[in-house]
């Protein structure tokens, strides 16, 4: 085959690491054939960085990595997992994994396989997808030489997802292999064979035996992935986004009545995340995109004299985020309330670039939005998704508006993160009261009146005001 001819040599230079040397020497020393196999060798042929190593050997992989950390000296300990068979190594920003070759069979109600010694050809069979059964052997008699039995390179040179097995036996053996179907297809801008997708389609149901923080790790490598709307819609198409998140299919659909309609809110949140993808890594700011809508179910609603509305769709969003969270097992911290304050607001910075920007109306977003204003008005952006090329370029132009308002009231008020110049204590002392309502109250009129630019964020002016509030409320 040309491709093993072209890329032998190729190999042969990538595999001059240290690691792949003394692997192989020790390999031919135990007289025990070892290989590089994997997502090591994928990433190599598409010059993707990868610092898993991934090495099979046809014998006990446990023992070779041993071997190998010796010869690596005293400083490298082998971290061996008996129950799996497997050993690991981490040199330099390498971790490298050790196992024997095996074969595997599973039983239909459950997903973790009755494991057996086996051949490299076994080892191969029982890999996801054919791009993943490359191997390369790392013996001294054949050092770089590749192995395809699935012609995994020519799936490459096509851009083709494909099982190496029957993808009925490859899926309903192991259902997370849908979600990494759909992962890699996303990541590489590739299309997954027919056949298969048609498999994926017929086994969705199967994912419910895999664990929610499984199938959530592979959500979030799509999301991450530079269009995640490839892998949403594969998600979609198939049916297997209903059982993973349900929520999000909610979103599908167009309502007509009376002759008006509103837009397919899935498609739409599609978009946003795609956009907001140009500007930013971030995977829960991603997650803001995903989530901004999310409500818009429940709360549509048909005002013959309007049409389609979604009031409050922005706040009801922001309490299904702890929900959302915590069915998909994604983290209820810091991060969560993120996602929360960022959908809660989305709609803040619209409501400015439509209107005449008040201070007060910026102050107060501002003081709501914190550190977090950047990201707001990127999720904003992301958000215009419409096919008026001129409406596009007007908000645009507003949200630019916005975006100098917010540096320039923030540069003078100070109120980004903003703590009261007044405190509690504060209060408590120059009325001799204790802790209680009335001082609640009165902290409230402060913040109220900074906000809206009745007095200046310094101590001064809202001492004195503290003192003329005392007096409405009877203090002295």
């Amino acid at each position: 085959m040309v491709y093993n001819r072209i890329l032998f040599v190729n190999f042969k230079s990538k595999l001059s690491h240290p690691i792949f040397k003394i692997i192989s020497d020790c390999a031919d020393d135990m007289n025990v054939p070892a290989y590089v196999i994997g997502g090591w060798v994928r990433d190599l042929l598409l010059n993707r960085p990868c610092k898993d190593i991934d090495i099979v050997a046809i014998g006990s992989g446990i023992d070779l990595a041993e071997n190998v950390a010796k010869k690596l000296g005293n400083n490298y300990h082998v971290n061996v997992y008996k129950n799996f068979g497997t050993a690991q190594i981490i040199y330099e920003d390498y971790d490298v994994e050790f196992v024997g070759a095996r074969k595997e069979s599973y039983r239909s109600e459950s997903r973790k396989p009755i494991v057996e010694n086996g051949t490299l050809e076994d080892d191969q069979n029982r890999r996801d997808f054919t791009i993943n059964a490359l191997a390369i052997s790392l013996n001294s008699v054949n050092y770089g030489e590749l192995l395809d039995p699935f012609d995994g390179l020519k799936d490459m040179d096509l851009k083709i997802i494909r099982t190496p097995l029957d993808p009925d036996i490859t899926y309903s053996d192991d259902p997370l292999r849908m979600m990494r179907a759909i992962r890699f297809a996303t990541q590489l801008n590739y299309t997954i064979e027919q056949k298969s997708l048609e498999s994926i389609a017929k086994n969705k149901d199967r994912i419910k035996i895999i664990s929610k923080e499984r199938i959530t790790d592979e959500l979030n490598k799509i999301i991450l992935s530079p269009v995640p709307s490839i892998g949403f819609k594969i998600l979609f198409d198939t049916g297997l986004l209903l059982s993973v998140f349900p929520q999000m299919v909610l979103l599908y659909g167009v309502e007509n009545k009376n002759g008006k309609s509103h837009k397919d809110n899935f498609y739409h949140t599609l978009e946003v995340l795609d956009n907001i993808c140009k500007t930013t890594d971030n995977l829960w700011l991603r997650w803001a995109a995903i989530l901004h809508d999310i409500a818009k179910p429940q709360t549509k609603r048909f005002e013959p004299d309007h049409g389609w509305t979604f009031h409050g769709h922005e706040d009801k969003g922001s309490r299904m985020v702890p929900v959302i969270f915590a069915e998909l097992k994604l983290p209820l911290n810091e991060k969560m309330k993120y996602v929360q304050k960022l959908v809660l607001l989305h709609l803040r910075p619209i409501v400015l670039a439509k209107s005449d920007i008040t201070d007060s109306a910026v102050r107060r977003l501002l003081f709501e939005a914190g550190d977090d204003i950047d990201d707001l008005m990127k999720l904003c952006e992301a958000d215009i998704t419409s096919k008026n090329e001129y409406k596009v370029q007007k908000y645009l132009k507003n949200f630019e508006l916005v975006r100098q308002k917010l540096k320039d009231i923030e540069e003078k008020d100070n109120i980004r993160n903003w703590q009261p110049p007044i405190s509690g204590e504060d209060i408590m002392k120059a009325f001799n009261i204790p802790a209680g309502r009335e001082v609640g109250i009165i902290k409230n009129a402060i913040r109220e009146a900074i906000l809206d630019g009745i007095i200046k964020n310094d101590f001064k002016e809202a001492h004195q005001f503290m003192i003329e509030k005392g007096k409405e409320i009877g203090l002295n």
